[in-house]
């Protein structure tokens, strides 16, 4: 018997790898693909696996929108990953971050609170709602050698950041204050195929391309650790299946550079591969 997995934001970056993931090679689920499709999330990324899952095109603040689709799918397992993302849209219009990150997950958390205290004792034995936050609730590395561990004090320095990390506390909070089988993964920088182009490295590929200035913030010199976007969706479906609800796990690329680096490193590739 196939087992039900929402996965919200789905459509965006790393969800649509999550999507594909199951989809191409855990054919024992069947996938419901929640989103918005705000500019972020768009149809094209899911091209691959059109007809075999299924989108439901809504607002995760949306409470009755959320509520028909827990009791419509009735999904064992929910990948929260529907977030607003991005340092400098947060820094110019942190509204939109309140509402999607904090209010979201709020409101999401509660249609699974709804849904899973109508289960029986089997279903909630299965029942996991999975939020994939960011180290950046961390803050920043100290040096190359540093790592983020699961007890590292939270230390947000944006709205973005600070965002994510309140919607980890609701997280926290539902599984303490209301038994709800949560559990969460923190994951360092993500890149690869179908990055939406404000990130660092596709926006510098695209800049460099085209003869513009770079895109480095500050100095360059901030540390992140950096994690292939396939490697961590299937991080994701491990934490999910085998993971424990209550728990925390990091999830990291062992990668760590700075900014700078990762700029000088891009430039010297496309010197290579498509020099002036």
């Amino acid at each position: 018997m196939k087992r039900n997995i929402v996965i919200t934001g789905g459509a965006g970056f790393i969800g649509s790898h999550v999507v594909r993931l199951f989809v191409n090679k855990y054919p024992e689920y069947n996938i419901i693909n929640l989103d918005k499709l705000t500019y972020a999330g768009v149809r094209e990324s899911l091209k691959e696996v059109e007809g075999r899952c299924s989108l439901l095109v809504a607002d995760i603040c949306d409470r009755a929108a959320m509520e028909n689709a827990f009791a419509d799918f009735r999904p064992d397992t929910v990948f929260h990953l529907a977030a607003e993302s991005h340092v400098g849209r947060s820094i110019d219009g942190p509204g939109e971050f309140i509402q999607t990150n904090i209010v979201g997950t709020y409101t999401l958390l509660e249609a699974a609170r709804k849904y899973y205290n109508s289960l029986d004792d089997e279903a909630k034995k299965v029942f996991r709602f999975h939020h994939i936050s960011t180290d950046e609730v961390y803050g920043d590395l100290e040096g190359p050698e540093d790592f983020f561990r699961e007890d590292t004090p939270y230390a947000p320095s944006s709205p973005y950041s600070a965002s994510k990390a309140s919607s980890d506390h609701l997280v926290r909070a539902w599984y303490k204050t209301f038994s709800l089988p949560t559990l969460i993964t923190v994951c360092s920088n993500n890149y690869g195929p179908y990055q939406f182009p404000e990130k660092l490295i596709p926006l510098t590929i695209l800049h460099a391309i085209s003869g513009m200035e770079l895109p480095i913030y500050g100095d360059g010199r901030q540390i992140r650790d950096w994690l292939y976007v396939n490697d961590h969706a299937e991080a994701l479906y491990l934490a999910a299946t085998r993971g424990i609800a209550g728990e925390t796990y990091n999830i990291g690329g062992n990668n760590e550079k700075k900014n700078i680096e990762v700029v000088n490193k891009i430039c010297e590739l496309l010197d290579e591969l498509s020099p002036r």
